[in-house]
């Protein structure tokens, strides 16, 4: 009881919520950092799964090489970039390291997607005189969209919890109120900054859980 009243101590104190170390900043950072490696994930790995999705060809290779990286730990990618140039790059360890570990949901869930669609609908697509590319665009992804969504939901929640490692490279985010609690011997801070992470992640899974509800109805709309 001492120790959860003291972190309620803690974040009830506007002195840790303003500031250059302050929630909000700490917030805001963790915000970009995530968004940033989401888009970059997104960028690589949606393509890629569409494309073989629609050719049903190599996507199963693909996805079974991008899944290697959930078998390495992202503190250890993390710590091997550290030691290479790109360690000079200021954040660029971390995004490397965290869009490694948001690629492999992104493409699994996006493949999956394609490949489940209902291949007498794509057939009727073909037999209307649709070209490949038209398939692609409002038919194949407007009825997979729930399962894209989905990988998209994972790989942001998991990326909100493992950005905290950007304090280990000397980044921002919220992981620097966690770290700073471990220097300063102070139970409350890390609890506190694990209960913000963990806020946070509950809410970027809630408005992405909205946004899957959303996608059936446009699935229905683009079929």
């Amino acid at each position: 009881m001492n120790t959860l009243g003291a972190t309620w101590d803690w974040l009830t104190d506007p002195a840790h919520w303003s500031g250059g170390d302050g929630v909000w900043r700490r917030l805001l950072q963790h915000l970009v950092l995530t968004v940033v490696c989401l888009v970059i994930s997104c960028l690589i790995a949606l393509p890629v799964a569409l494309v073989l999705g629609h050719l049903g060809k190599g996507g199963a290779l693909a996805v079974n090489i991008s899944n290697v990286g959930r078998a390495v730990p992202t503190f250890a990618v993390l710590v091997l970039l550290l030691l290479t140039p790109v360690g000079k790059w200021g954040e660029g360890p971390t995004v490397v390291a965290l869009v490694l570990f948001a690629v492999p949901p992104l493409l699994t869930n996006a493949y999956v997607g394609m490949r489940e669609v209902d291949r007498s609908v794509v057939q009727a697509a073909q037999g209307m005189g649709m070209t490949g590319r038209q398939m692609l665009f409002h038919v194949e992804l407007p009825l997979s969209l729930p399962l894209v969504l989905t990988g998209v939901r994972i790989a942001a929640v998991q990326l909100v919890a493992t950005a905290t490692i950007a304090a280990l490279a000397g980044g921002g985010g919220l992981g620097r109120i966690i770290t700073a609690g471990f220097n300063l011997a102070s139970t409350p801070q890390v609890v506190a900054g694990a209960l913000l992470v963990a806020v946070f992640a509950l809410i970027v899974e809630a408005v992405f859980e909205v946004g899957e509800r959303l996608a059936p109805a446009r699935a229905r709309g683009g079929r």
